[in-house]
């Protein structure tokens, strides 16, 4: 069995109550309807880390000429 850290958290009414609603509805605990929000808020982090990592890139890049598979193996054979 895994081991937990019990968290003592604050919520607004209206959240509380939708907190809920949604633990009933999808038969599940509130503890395990936080951790999935967690869960997904942290994969959502991610993604736009990685968007914001490759469109960096992307416009470096551009920058210096490379657009296509081509241009970047000429690119990196100088």
């Amino acid at each position: 069995m895994a081991s937990a850290v019990k968290k003592t958290i604050s919520l607004p009414p209206d959240l509380s109550k939708e907190l809920e609603e949604i633990a009933q509805e999808e038969g599940k605990t509130i503890s395990a309807v936080i951790q999935e929000a967690l869960r997904l808020a942290k994969r959502e982090r991610l993604k736009t880390r990685f968007f914001d990592t490759q469109k960096y890139w992307t416009q470096k890049a551009k920058e210096k000429g490379v657009l296509t598979d081509r241009d970047l193996q000429k690119y990196l054979a100088k």
